[in-house]
């Protein structure tokens, strides 16, 4: 029903912002809010009632006690900052969802979709992973492991409906290559636009389930309305996995080029492969649809426009 009011926290971010624009194309009135410590107002749709607040803050409780539903996906998310530093990553991730939850508990909304994170499953020898695998090991993976757990609790104890969403790798436009660590997707096709080689971290074997951020938004649509998603779990992945060196051939492909790739060492902590077991969410009637080939030429069309803007600094 396109005439419920949707709350987004982290509005300004690639996920949220892709979001906000679904659903106002599809109808909804939707409600942002974002520090903007890491987001960019300027893609957030204009049609967004915008709220520049912190999650920890108090002053989101009037704000969210406008929504129907409550989609909280505002955190830290860089594993290398969230390692450095793990009492601001509990501070944001769990302390801050939590202010989120109570906002919607105090406010009565009865559904809150929230991001967890495939991290949680960083230790897990299990390939395709389902969602009760569970082997956090970075602070960050920790972090959204917890917001699980409260998150599972609020719907036992407060008769709340808590969604969890499990991203795998989200790739699309607006992805973030501001990172200090650039999405590897982007990475490679601002470096070869750029003239120069594409840096590929050990020796480009690492498998990864990428799935594009529209197939996404399939999801988290039916999460709205669905009456078989309360208080449960779900990966969301496109079931397959691909690595470094064939995304970076399929890149070459669409751009046209046979750039050769600079080898370089890879950050600790990384695991060799991910790969999501979405059974679950096949089970409520969503299926990814947008193959590998078809999301990068769209994404090279969209980093292309970027660079065109002046929005992608050389340094990448």
């Amino acid at each position: 029903m396109a005439n419920k009011t949707i709350l987004i926290t982290g509005v300004a971010g690639f996920i949220g912002s892709n979001l906000a624009d679904r659903l106002v194309r599809d109808g909804y009135k939707v409600v942002g809010i974002d520090d903007l410590s890491a987001g960019i107002l300027e893609q957030v749709p204009k049609e967004v009632e915008f709220h520049k607040l912190d999650i920890r803050s108090k002053d989101i409780f009037p704000v969210v006690k406008e929504a129907d539903v409550v989609f909280h996906l505002a955190a830290l998310n860089s594993v290398v900052m969230c390692q450095s530093d793990p009492y601001g990553t509990a501070d944001v991730n769990v302390m801050g969802t939590l202010n989120v939850f109570e906002a919607a508990r105090a406010a009565g909304i009865k559904r809150v979709i929230y991001a967890e994170s495939s991290a949680i499953y960083e230790g897990t020898k299990t390939l395709p992973t389902p969602e009760t695998d569970f082997m956090p090991q970075t602070f960050y993976a920790i972090s959204k492991a917890t917001d699980h757990l409260f998150g599972m609790a609020y719907g036992r104890e407060f008769g709340m409906e808590m969604v969890g969403l499990r991203y795998l790798n989200v790739y699309g436009p607006r992805q973030d290559y501001r990172r200090a660590i650039p999405p590897v997707m982007t990475r490679f096709i601002v470096r070869i636009l750029l003239g120069g080689r594409p840096p590929v971290f050990g020796d480009g074997s690492l498998r990864r389930d990428y799935i594009h951020v529209d197939d996404v938004n399939d999801f988290h649509l039916l999460c709205i309305e669905s009456g078989k998603v309360a208080n449960r779990v779900f990966n969301l992945g496109c079931g397959k996995n691909y690595s470094v060196l064939e995304v970076l051939a399929e890149i070459q492909k669409i751009l046209g080029t046979n750039a050769e790739p600079e080898f370089v060492p890879e950050p600790s902590g990384i695991a060799e492969a991910n790969l999501a077991d979405i059974t679950a969410a096949k089970s409520v009637g969503w299926e990814p649809k947008i193959g590998l080939g078809e999301g990068l030429r769209g994404l090279v069309d969209y980093v292309k426009a970027e660079m065109a803007k002046g929005n992608i600094a050389r340094a990448q």
